[in-house]
C-alpha cells in the first residue's frame, strides 16, 4: 500500500468514528420509550414548591389562585400536571384532563412552565381550564427539582404529598385507562385510615 493511501485511511479514521457514533445516538433517540425514565421522587414526598398565581388569570371574574406544596398533602389525592402553552403534546393532552378529574373525583393542579402569563392565559382560554389551581414556573427551577424532563410530565401524589406515579409525555385515554387510573387508586388505598 502507497504511502499516501495509508495517509488518507488515517484521515478518515476520525470521521468513520464519528459517523458510527452519530448512527448509534439517531438510533437511541428514536427507540428510547421517555414513559420509562426513572424518577427517584416516588415514594417521597414532593419537593418543597411555591407556585405563584399567573398574572392576570381569572375564573368566573375572580383571580386563580396559585398554589404550594403544602396543597398537596390536605388530605386528598391529587394529580399535578407540568404544561406549556408552546407544547403541542399538551394542546393533545388537555381535553382529557377535566374528564379525568370529574370521573375520578380528585384535585388537578396546573403548573405552567417557562412561559409568560400572556401566553398562558391564551393557552388556558382557548382550552378551558381544568385546573383547581395553576402556578407558573418561569424559570423553570422547580420543574428540576421535580425531576421533570420535558412537557407535558403529570404527577399522581397521595393525600400525604407524597408522589405514587409520574407519566412522562402526553397522557391518552389507553394511558389513562392503565396507568393513571391505577395509580390514583393505589394512593387511595395508601390513604391512613382515621
Amino acid at each position: 500500500m502507497s504511502e499516501i493511501a495509508k495517509t488518507n485511511r488515517i484521515r478518515l479514521l476520525p470521521v468513520a468514528i464519528f459517523l458510527a457514533i452519530a448512527g448509534l445516538f439517531a438510533v437511541a433517540l428514536k427507540t428510547g420509550d421517555p414513559s420509562k425514565l426513572p424518577s427517584t421522587l416516588i415514594g417521597k414526598q414532593v419537593p418543597k414548591s411555591e407556585f405563584a398565581a399567573i398574572d392576570g388569570l381569572l375564573s368566573d371574574s375572580k383571580p386563580v389562585q396559585g398554589f404550594t406544596s403544602a396543597d398537596l398533602s390536605k388530605g386528598r389525592v391529587s394529580l399535578i400536571n407540568f404544561w406549556a402553552s408552546w407544547c403541542t403534546e399538551c394542546v393533545a393532552e388537555h381535553a382529557l384532563i377535566a374528564s379525568l378529574k370529574v370521573k375520578n373525583d380528585i384535585d388537578v393542579y396546573g403548573v405552567d412552565y417557562k412561559d409568560t402569563s400572556a401566553a398562558a392565559r391564551r393557552f388556558l382560554g382557548l382550552y378551558g381550564n381544568p385546573y383547581t389551581a395553576v402556578g407558573a414556573d418561569a424559570t423553570g427551577r422547580t420543574a428540576i427539582e421535580w425531576g421533570v424532563y420535558g412537557m407535558p410530565e403529570t404527577f399522581v401524589v397521595n393525600g400525604e404529598g407524597r408522589i405514587v406515579y409520574k407519566h412522562v409525555g402526553a397522557m391518552s385515554e389507553e394511558s389513562i385507562a392503565a396507568k393513571i387510573v391505577p395509580a390514583i387508586a393505589q394512593a387511595r388505598a395508601a390513604a391512613p385510615r382515621g
